[in-house]
């Protein structure tokens, strides 16, 4: 089994509800490719390193999840892709 961190940066000028819609959509998508969730976590909103988009702060999530194959993680990085809401990601493989 690999285990992956997924991190993704949610536009900040979203309502709270839309937020929340936006993780809960990713985690059913993780769910619905079978990548057990290890750990999830909200680190709320953020100030950017650098602009993105226009936007100075962003709301993060952090995922930590474990899966035999790379299908989940394929997967999220397609739909954080066409995902309008979501102004960056970022897939690492955690070694062990």
């Amino acid at each position: 089994m690999n285990k992956y961190e997924l991190t993704f940066i949610v536009k900040p000028d979203l309502e709270e509800s839309q937020i929340k819609s936006v993780n809960d959509s990713v985690k059913a998508k993780l769910n619905e490719m079978k990548a057990t969730v290890l750990e999830e976590k909200e680190w709320g909103q953020r100030e950017l390193a650098y602009e993105i988009n226009k936007y100075k702060t962003g709301y993060y999530f952090y995922y930590l999840i474990e899966e035999k194959d790379a299908e989940a993680v394929k997967e999220f990085d397609r739909v954080a892709l066409i995902n309008e809401n979501i102004i960056r990601h970022l897939v690492v493989k955690v070694e062990e």
